[in-house]
């Protein structure tokens, strides 16, 4: 059984930074295939915002492109979210995803497999 745990939450001002993180245990890490980072905002839907693909190769929703970063660190297991130049509509909980069996075309995809998420806040 997986289990993701993110952390690196927290509230902060309209151009702050934050980084976070996702540990992902139960699994053979460098098996892992399709990962992503997905958020809620209070109520709406989930939206994806990055996703990474087994080679690397990434993918950004168009309003958060050019300011998150999505990488993964296999040696330690973890999946990360870089987001800088913050705006108060990127307020929600943050979750990553993942998808062992799928490699590639990881974006917009229906992922099975969650965390519970760690909340951003961005004010004005």
């Amino acid at each position: 059984q997986m289990d993701l745990v993110e952390s690196g939450g927290a509230s902060v001002q309209t151009g702050g930074s934050l980084s976070l993180s996702c540990v992902i245990s139960g699994y053979f890490y460098s098996n892992v295939g399709c990962m992503g980072w997905f958020r809620q905002a209070p109520g709406k839907e989930p939206e994806q915002v990055a996703a990474i693909d087994a080679e690397g190769t990434t993918s950004y929703e168009d309003s958060v492109r050019g300011r998150f970063t999505i990488s993964n660190d296999k040696a330690s297991h973890t999946l990360y979210l870089q987001m800088n130049n913050l705006k108060p509509e990127d307020t929600g909980n943050y979750f990553c995803t993942t998808e062992p069996d799928r490699r590639f075309a990881c974006w917009k995809y229906e992922y099975t497999i969650r965390g519970r998420g760690t909340p951003v806040t961005v004010s004005s």
